[in-house]
């Protein structure tokens, strides 16, 4: 079993009509068409999204993805028009919700990837490729790629893993244009990301983008290059051969895996309410990584 713990029931905002809710993001549509994203402080692991939040995280998200968009504007148009309050919003609502143009948003993860971990470390150590491209020999858990690759994924329902396809499977299912788009896209975001985080000390590992489309052009929709979508690593303590630290969940993952949680991860029963130290160490890295990235203090 997977999914909400406990789903939660959308806030009721005159002129807005609820759409969707996704593992962090609630989606509603405003009376011009155009869509609004709240980012929550929700937080999932292990396909399950948690019942305890993590303070600030959706406003972290937000803000972050506000200062990357800015850095990439000149390489590929954004989603967003506005970051004013809808009228009649919760005051909650502030730093975590964009007005973004509604998109035709082309049904594909567009993952890239310039270190070799996860789940592209499990497809290498079997066959030395990742999503069918082949890789040299020697790699191990946080080797740096002779060049950035492109292995999209499909998009995944909540509860459910994103399945890591190869680049002729996304061309079969949106056309040869569309997936040479993308993956132009999505290498050339990478890569100045990767540089940017280079010079603050951080290692961009991999990370994940969503394009729609507004008429014909391609536009980088959704959040970006944030903690949740993203592997980074201080650089100062990268050490191919074994499991990277990162600015990210992975207290939550660790403590859920540990004995002190006592939750079965195989098992039906959906994992347990997280303790106030793991939430606090949690916050404190996403907090770390704005602040690094930015080069701004978080308030």
């Amino acid at each position: 079993m997977s999914g909400f713990v406990e789903k939660p029931e959308p806030i009721e905002v005159p002129g807005l009509v609820h759409l969707h809710t996704g593992k962090v993001r609630e989606l509603y549509q405003n009376e011009a068409g155009d869509l609004v994203m709240v980012a929550s402080d929700r937080t999932s692991a292990y396909d399950w999204v948690l019942p305890t939040e993590i303070p600030d995280k959706g406003r972290v998200l937000t803000q972050l993805s506000l200062w990357w968009f800015d850095q990439l504007a000149d390489l590929v148009p954004n989603h967003v028009l506005s970051t004013e309050l809808p009228p009649g919003a919760p005051a909650d609502w502030a730093g975590r919700t964009l007005i973004c143009k509604s998109l035709r948003m082309v049904p594909v993860e567009c993952v890239a990837r310039g270190y070799l971990t996860g789940s592209g470390l499990a497809e290498y150590d079997e066959s030395r490729t990742v999503c069918g491209l082949a890789l040299p020999e020697g790699l191990v858990d946080g080797s740096e790629l002779p060049a950035p690759i492109f292995t999209p994924a499909t998009k995944a329902e909540v509860g459910e893993h994103d399945e890591n396809v190869a680049y002729e499977e996304v061309a079969r299912q949106v056309g040869a244009e569309t997936a040479a788009q993308l993956r132009q896209a999505t290498l050339a975001v990478y890569s100045r990301a990767r540089d940017i985080a280079r010079d603050r000390g951080i290692i961009l590992a991999d990370t994940k983008f969503e394009f729609g489309f507004a008429d014909d052009a391609l536009v980088l929709a959704d959040e970006v290059l944030t903690p949740d979508s993203s592997r980074f690593w201080p650089a100062d303590r990268w050490a191919p051969g074994r499991p990277q630290e990162s600015f990210d969940k992975q207290f939550v993952r660790d403590w859920l895996t540990s004995a002190e949680s006592g939750w079965d991860r195989t098992g039906e029963q959906p994992p347990p309410p997280l303790p106030e130290e793991i939430v606090a160490a949690t916050r404190a890295k996403y907090v770390e990584a704005y602040e690094r990235l930015t080069g701004t203090a978080w308030s």
